[in-house]
């Protein structure tokens, strides 16, 4: 109980130190980190910083100049921030155009601060709180900062909420809840207004006015407080994770995940996308050569089909992925779910029009499930004893062992081959040499819409055409595996 009344006493307190910044101040992405917005002890400040993408940058609420905590959007390098004399906080592009805004004009706000616990705050003359941060998370939340049932974390498709029951949910399209966690037992509880909050000594937990409080989760170095800010994200990935910083520091260590097996977060591949484990990192792939990688370069964005499956009617097969299951959760469920054999499974799907995907439990229950939605989120292991069947257009083209065993010979050869070459006698044509290892490379990509036609490898090989720097290929840790093994 007595925490319970501390955190409501901190909730109520205004945190007092704040610098005020008047209508009209204006923050640049192009300035310096001098004409920042600081809060009074100087660890927090309102900056821009350099975004993921080039010439873009991030508008936030940052720590230690590094972190930030609280973002209302990116944009390009003559874009800006404004406290609007009208009373409200805007961010616009070079072009004037409004990214976002804080959605305070003539409310009465007279003035800005950047409280020491990093929360951003509108004022109005009386002093009260028009708008914050807080109130507003966006995919961090801080000590102090209290998640209340409504509001959410998001980052791209993914979203972190607190039920009105007490427990915390990762969800996917603000649809499929692919990680849950109850804390409270709902026969002795019964919560009014339930608040979720990090505190500094690392400590996750549930407080609700009534008095109750729920620990939840605890981050690996939980007690220790000094020196030591922590915050929990929802990152891009779709994980929540608690982090630590130390003060005046950059490296950022991670200290608590909600899921800790990476390919069970639903979508993780995108559409038509299988995650498995490439050593410890999860990696995405397609199921077969009857779908093509979106785009190359990141293959979370998933997979599509070379020939839709309307464009081939009667002409369907069922490509079986052994050591592979899709993941299903509600709603998911109580779409098509029957008990039968792995044969009947797969068989009912083919013959169902709007079935695409078929999934045997590998539980022993005997469950099937006919797949009906769009996106098949997919998880690929040998400690996965069930086999997953996807409705494709004939011919079935599974990946095959037979190209792995291509690659080693020719890499093998190629190896060989640079051998000799080095050891003649006459002038070696490095740049001959070169041409031919990134032609080899190009040639054993392991997506087969990345390989050359054999006209553009002649023309590589002649350097009549440029050749971009080849992805390296996976054959080449095989067999460095191989000869360990």
């Amino acid at each position: 109980m007595a925490v319970a009344l501390t955190f409501l006493l901190l909730l109520s307190l205004d945190f007092s130190s704040s610098l005020s910044i008047p209508l009209g101040s204006n923050l640049h992405a192009s300035s310096d980190r001098n004409h920042s917005w600081y809060s009074p002890n100087s660890a927090f400040s309102v900056s821009f910083i350099p975004a993921a993408t080039p010439g873009s940058f991030l508008s936030a609420v940052v720590f230690s100049n590094t972190v930030p905590i609280w973002s209302p959007g990116t944009v390009d390098s003559g874009g800006s921030l404004r406290l609007l004399r009208s009373g409200s906080l805007r961010l616009v592009n070079s072009s004037g155009a409004t990214v976002w805004d804080s959605g305070s004009e003539n409310k009465g706000v007279t003035s800005a601060s950047l409280e020491d616990s990093g929360n951003l705050v509108l004022r109005s003359r009386r002093n009260t709180t028009v708008w914050s941060s807080f109130a507003q998370p966006s995919n961090v939340i801080v000590p102090t900062q209290p998640l209340t049932v409504g509001k959410s974390l998001r980052s791209g498709s993914y979203s972190f909420h607190l039920t009105e029951e007490g427990s915390l949910n990762l969800k996917w399209n603000d649809s499929i809840v692919y990680w849950s966690q109850e804390l409270i037992n709902k026969s002795s509880s019964n919560l009014s207004s339930p608040s979720f909050v990090l505190e500094r000594n690392g400590v996750a937990s549930i407080f609700d006015s009534s008095g109750g409080v729920v620990v939840s989760v605890r981050s690996n170095d939980y007690g220790e407080e000094e020196g030591v800010f922590r915050f929990l994200k929802l990152e891009e990935d779709g994980n929540l994770r608690i982090f630590s910083v130390s003060k005046g520091g950059e490296i950022q260590t991670q200290t608590w995940v909600a899921v800790a097996d990476q390919c069970q977060v639903f979508g993780f591949c995108g559409n038509f996308g299988i995650c498995r484990y490439d050593g410890f990192v999860p990696t995405c792939e397609c199921p077969s050569e009857n779908f093509v990688p979106i785009d190359v370069n990141d293959m979370r964005k998933g997979c599509k089909r070379k020939v839709e499956l309307e464009d081939c009617r009667g002409n369907q097969g069922m490509l079986d992925l052994n050591n592979t299951r899709f993941l299903t959760y509600p709603p998911e469920l109580s779409t098509q779910r029957f008990t039968l054999g792995t044969e009947a499974c797969r068989a009912n799907c083919l013959v169902d029009s709007l079935c695409f995907a078929s999934v045997l439990m590998a539980d022993g229950s005997g469950v099937c499930f006919q797949k009906l939605s769009g996106l098949v989120s997919g998880y690929k292991s040998p400690s996965v004893p069930s086999t997953s069947s996807l409705k494709v257009c004939k011919p079935v083209l599974p990946y095959s062992t037979v190209k792995k065993t291509d690659e080693r010979s020719l890499i093998r050869a190629l190896i060989i081959a640079l051998v000799v070459i080095a050891t003649r006698d006459e002038t070696v044509d490095m740049e001959q040499v070169t041409r031919m290892v990134q032609a080899s490379f190009w040639c054993i990509q392991k997506h087969p819409s990345q390989r050359p036609s054999m006209g553009k490898v002649v023309q590589m090989l002649e350097g009549i055409i440029e050749m971009a720097k080849p992805l390296a290929p996976n054959a080449l840790a095989d067999i460095r595996d191989t000869e360990n093994s």
